[in-house]
């Protein structure tokens, strides 16, 4: 057991269910911003989310590379990245640790030092690999994302969330394949290597390194060129055994080679446009890629070179010396170990204590700085609303006056309406006299001719009415008469008929 699992081992047991939920919980569909290291901002399809966190690998404000990191075998399954460049020079070996495997809670957002990550985060080394995991071992930390392929910031490359435990030779193949391949292979044929993606994993196997860090079986590379009209996609697989050289497969073929078949890019990396003519170009480098492998694996056979290892060093993180120590030194490390993992443990356990002190010190300065902010708050807000409701009046007061001013003007109005009303209706009394007087000759004369009409119509009336008379009393007078002799003729002729 790894000295910094000694540390608060209690609450380690208690919460390690509950920290493995939430990181299982809270996980999303993708990388958020780090979606722009997969090809069409796609993760690679397949894969459970058991057990699996994903990490936006970011430093200094900004995003890096992406990792799909395995909590159970504590090494990346994953690493995504692309434009990789050669880098100049070395860098200096800062290996870091991600705070919120450990402790989701953790504010941290960024990697930090893992002698800092001792004070700061909770219940660490719980879910990732750490330093002391690698110490006294026959593995060393092999990264995935090599440092000198980061070329705008090397150092962030260094993460424990990067690395798995590979052998210190084929730590340095696995280095030279990748800085050959992306020299002499893969940039050259994709443009400026601004449209490159590459993933690089690792397949676990059996084996673990003090029964906590999963030893991989072999690892592997992924590239998709997206390059418009001459796109290519290529896959390539190393073996962790001794004399193996990196193979190259189609990515369907590596997709069949890995647990769950995940698959690595959406539509295949444009599988229908790609260029078939670099891709055998490709080829081409990678069986020389080959060949200097095999040639460096026969020459560290027979005699190593110095300049051969001078071009390999330049390829490795500039690590304290990891070369065979002599008898010597290896007895007075097996007596030396007990005591420095018993001061190890006393430095932990110290630290422990130290850092319980100081988050209760924390809480109960916490909870008075809240009580306070409370208080101020709620005097802020009684403020702030006494000043309103004072400035709402100030500001009312203008309005007010305003509106009483537009009161009295139409008040001031009315009466002058009034008055006006007044004089019109007194000077109208005179003035519909004179209008009367004035048009009574005008109505005289205009009626002149109805009334000799009126007259004429009368007089009609009467002639007319005088001969109706006379013509029905001379009527009347006729029918009498001649009633009268029908009657004295009809009597004549009932005597001549009584002769007869």
């Amino acid at each position: 057991m790894g000295p910094a699992r000694w540390l608060a081992l209690g609450s380690l047991l208690a919460l390690a269910g509950l920290l493995e939920g939430r990181l299982v919980g809270e996980e999303e569909a993708g990388f958020g911003e780090c979606d722009r290291f997969f090809y069409a901002e796609t993760p690679p399809a397949g894969l459970p989310a058991d057990a699996h966190v994903k990490i936006c690998q970011r430093s200094e404000g900004a995003e890096r590379f992406a990792t799909l990191y395995s909590t159970r075998d504590r090494i990346p399954v994953y690493s995504a990245f692309r434009a990789a460049r050669l880098a100049p020079g070395g860098a200096q070996p800062r290996w870091l640790v991600e705070p919120q495997i450990d402790d989701p809670s953790s504010n941290l957002e960024e990697v930090i030092n893992e002698e800092d990550a001792i004070t700061s985060v909770n219940n660490l080394g719980s879910r990732q690999a750490l330093n002391t995991d690698y110490l006294d071992s026959d593995y060393q930390r092999g990264q995935l994302y090599p440092f000198s392929l980061s070329s705008d910031f090397p150092t962030t490359s260094f993460t424990l969330t990067n690395a798995a435990p590979m052998t210190p030779s084929f730590r340095e193949r696995w280095y030279m394949n990748l800085n050959s391949l992306m020299d002499q292979a893969l940039t050259p044929q994709c443009g400026n290597g601004e449209d490159l993606y590459i993933i690089t994993g690792a397949v676990p196997s059996d084996r673990k390194v003090k029964d906590r860090v999963t030893v991989p079986e072999f690892v592997w590379l992924a590239a998709c060129c997206a390059v418009p009209g001459g796109g290519w996609a290529m896959g390539f697989v190393k073996h962790t055994r001794e004399g193996d050289v990196i193979e190259d497969v189609m990515v369907k073929d590596l997709e069949k080679l890995l647990p769950f078949n995940p698959q690595l890019f959406q539509n295949n990396c444009g599988e229908t446009e790609q260029d078939t003519e670099k891709m055998k170009k490709i080829l081409e480098m990678v069986n020389q890629v080959q060949d200097e492998e095999r040639m460096v694996q026969s020459k560290e056979d027979s005699i190593p070179l110095s300049s051969t290892k001078s071009k390999k060093s330049a390829l490795l993180p500039p690590e304290a010396a990891e070369e065979r120590s002599s008898f010597l030194g290896k007895l007075m490390g097996f007596i030396a170990t007990p005591f420095i993992k018993l001061f190890q443990l006393i430095y932990y356990v110290a630290v422990g204590i130290l850092k319980n002190i100081v988050y209760f010190l924390w809480y109960v300065t916490k909870q008075v700085i809240n009580g306070m902010e409370s208080c101020l708050y709620r005097l802020g807000s009684a403020t702030i609303s006494y000043f309103m409701a004072i400035g709402e009046e100030l500001a009312s007061i203008p309005w007010k006056v305003l509106k009483v001013m537009v009161k009295i003007v139409r008040a001031i109005l009315r009466i002058l309406c009034c008055l006006l009303k007044a004089v019109c209706r007194i000077l109208g009394i005179p003035v519909r006299v004179f209008v009367d007087v004035a048009t009574f000759p005008v109505y005289t004369m205009g009626a002149i001719p109805i009334v000799c009409k009126d007259i004429a119509v009368g007089l009609g009336g009467t002639i007319s009415l005088l001969f109706d008379t006379a013509l029905g009393t001379m009527g009347g007078l006729f029918q009498l008469v001649f009633s009268v002799f029908k009657k004295i003729g009809y009597k004549v002729t009932i005597a001549n008929s009584d002769e007869l």
